[in-house]
């Protein structure tokens, strides 16, 4: 019986493979660029939110799978080409995610003391490229620009009480960094209001909650929310409501206590656009955001913000941009539409590249949350089997899979680690993380990762 190899090119994406192996002649290789497995759930996932990182037991059974192999530390695109790929298996799903950031496209955006999201918590969830982030936390206000999970992560993780922080997997330079940050300000800046923000109820009653902290509002951003709300789906009046009670409601007793003994402050603020960041007097770092002022046009998810030609000045010395992510183009040979930023795709068919297939925020572009990233894999991974049974995809000829792929990285030089050298990994960093009280203590060197087990011993 022929046995069909299809090939992984792991982003945030392992829930891709689980649907195929049902499937029970085929084989799944998954490959990724860095040691250690489980992308965005290691990488992207807050530190504070551990049950979401649960969804790691469903993956860890996947791939020991017996017809599921990882093979971590191998570049796709660099370490070997797409088109190799292809020659060696029958079917290539890229899933990597969208790593790029979008830019502010403003004056000043380049100074220091300006950072994107995506490398702030990869600096504190240990992502190897950002350890050397060492963001200055020496100023009193700090201004985020976007409102979706992201941003309330971002200014939940600099608010947070550093004892509560203690007992997460966040790094060690960046618990350090935090315990002596001076920043008792957080303002979470978007464009348009409040009926079109992005984050969902959970992150935002986390802000609510958070201990020490009490919000600080605009009574006028929210002028004729509470009577628009009777024609909205039922998440966003929530989520609306709890903004609506947080911003305008006297507080009973009990909370007015606790906001009176808050020594941190965090608010949204709505209208507002960043057309400058300002430098300090020596032009060397960041001394505030100027903000353009805006308006409604329309009215729901469809509202655009139009320009009243206001501005305003804010100052702060750390500015986080969370405005979205990117995908970037991993090989020349795979179609990339740059404008949207995503592979061209039906369903997850690559266009005009039969056997090539995407899933996550590759197919979709960056939207939507872990559940909706993991439906929209089974997706692909059906559009896969339809195409295996219907005969559209050719498994006529045996293919080599891994075989052929590991002797041209044995050629190059690249030594790939399995899962079982992960698990050692995981080990020492979960022995680490129990020295000192954590669930875990991430190591933040490539080279780290693969000495210490004798990875490139080769075994």
């Amino acid at each position: 019986m022929l046995t069909q190899k299809v090939k992984f090119t792991l982003g945030q994406d392992e829930s891709l493979v689980s649907d195929s192996t049902h499937n029970q002649y085929v084989e799944v290789d998954i490959y990724e660029r860095l040691p250690v497995p489980f992308g965005l759930v290691r990488f992207g996932v807050a530190p504070d939110h551990p049950e979401v990182k649960n969804v790691i037991n469903t993956f860890t059974q996947t791939a020991k799978h017996s017809r599921c192999s990882f093979y971590g530390n191998v570049n796709v695109g660099k370490d070997v080409s797409i088109d190799e790929l292809q020659q060696a298996y029958h079917a290539v799903v890229l899933s990597y995610g969208a790593e790029g950031n979008r830019s502010i496209g403003v004056p000043g955006e380049g100074l220091a003391g300006v950072y994107s999201a995506k490398d702030f918590v990869g600096w504190y969830n240990g992502l190897p490229n950002c350890r050397e982030l060492s963001p200055d936390l020496s100023c009193e206000t700090a201004v985020i620009l976007g409102q979706g999970n992201v941003a309330l992560d971002v200014a939940r993780i600099l608010l947070s009480p550093i004892d509560s922080l203690k007992k997460t997997d966040i790094t060690q330079p960046a618990l350090e960094a935090l315990a002596q940050s001076q920043v008792r300000r957080v303002l979470i800046v978007g464009r348009r209001g409040p009926m079109q923000i992005a984050c969902t109820i959970k992150e935002l009653r986390e802000m609510v909650n958070l201990p020490g902290t009490r919000p600080e509002m605009v009574a006028t951003d929210f002028e004729g929310v509470a009577e628009a709300l009777k024609d909205v789906p039922r998440p966003r009046k929530r989520l609306t409501e709890l903004m609506l009670k947080t911003a305008l409601e006297k507080p009973g007793e009990k909370e007015q206590e606790r906001r009176n003994k808050a020594s941190r402050i965090w608010g949204f603020r709505f209208f507002r656009s960043p057309i400058e960041v300002l430098a300090d007097p020596n032009h060397n770092k960041i001394a505030g955001i100027r903000l353009a002022v805006n308006k409604l046009e329309g009215s729901g998810e469809g509202a655009q913000a139009v320009l009243t030609g206001e501005e305003e000045d804010v100052p702060c010395g750390l500015v986080v941009s969370s405005i979205g992510y990117k995908s970037l183009s991993i090989d020349p040979s795979v179609p990339f539409d740059s404008r949207k930023a995503i592979v061209p795709n039906i369903m997850g068919r690559v266009q005009q590249a039969a056997g090539l297939y995407c899933s996550g925020w590759l197919k979709t572009g960056p939207t939507g949350v872990i559940a909706t990233t993991m439906n929209n894999s089974f997706d692909t991974a059906r559009s896969l089997m339809e195409d295996m049974d219907s005969g559209t995809l050719d498994l006529s000829a045996a293919k080599p899979g891994s075989q052929s792929i590991s002797a041209l990285l044995e050629k190059r030089g690249v030594k790939p680690v399995t899962f079982s050298d992960w698990e050692k990994i995981d080990n020492v960093e979960m022995m680490r993380g129990e020295a000192s009280g954590k669930p875990r203590e991430k190591l933040l060197k490539v080279e780290e990762m693969l000495q210490d087990f004798s990875v490139n011993a080769g075994h």
